[in-house]
């Protein structure tokens, strides 16, 4: 992967928006380093929409409505969520300025969140770009067992009812893996970031307002 610090150029996100188009997006080495360096793997993590992979395990969970599931509304708490130390990490990559950046994408209309809650409390979530056919998964989180899960069925189930083809996961981890997440060469994902750039599709095709059921989420998966 290549790394430039982004000392010489202030990165706006109007350039943020620019890289995720070309195929690269940007990290901090951690949440205390105020600049940011361009990665573009050379292998990089996707999860085909068609080839979603979800366990019997999980459908029932997502079917119960054990979880309410919203878009869109609570940016700073995903966000936050994300950025927090967890089981299954120590430290954040998430900086303050990366805070900043996508905060602003998300004002813009740019960065979207799938957030769940139980008992009206934020226990899980995801938040990520979105570009004409193009999804760029960034971060996700969860305090109670599964909410990362259904957010993600969730998020899968919006891009296919709008029409989306790429859903790019940046890298492809064990958690993942599970969900039918594969490693494509960067050549192959340039020629499907492409395609997912000369498209657009609708976040909206649900209304963000709306809770969408676990049973229609389910639908939309195929």
């Amino acid at each position: 992967m290549s790394h430039a610090s982004d000392e010489a150029i202030d990165i706006t996100p109007e350039i943020l928006l620019k890289a995720y188009a070309a195929g690269i997006f940007p990290m901090a080495e951690d949440a205390d380093d105020p600049s940011l360096f361009w990665v573009e793997p050379r292998e990089r993590g996707i999860i085909p929409l068609d080839g979603f992979h979800i366990s019997k395990r999980l459908a029932r969970t997502v079917r119960s409505d054990l979880f309410e599931v919203r878009v869109d509304r609570d940016f700073d708490g995903v966000i936050a969520g994300c950025a927090a130390p967890g089981v299954d990490r120590e430290k954040t990559w998430i900086s303050r300025r990366i805070r900043e950046l996508y905060g602003e994408l998300f004002d813009a209309g740019y960065c979207h969140t799938v957030e769940v809650y139980r008992d009206n409390r934020l226990v899980g979530g995801l938040y990520g770009v979105r570009l004409n056919g193009a999804f760029f998964g960034e971060s996700m989180f969860h305090t109670e067992r599964d909410a990362s899960k259904v957010a993600l069925v969730h998020l899968v189930a919006r891009l296919r009812r709008g029409g989306f083809s790429l859903l790019d996961t940046q890298f492809v981890t064990s958690h993942l893996a599970q969900f039918g997440a594969i490693e494509v060469p960067r050549r192959t994902y340039k020629q499907m970031l492409r395609k997912a750039m000369d498209h657009s599709a609708d976040w909206d095709a649900w209304p963000r307002g709306r809770i969408v059921s676990g049973e229609e989420a389910l639908a939309a998966l195929g």
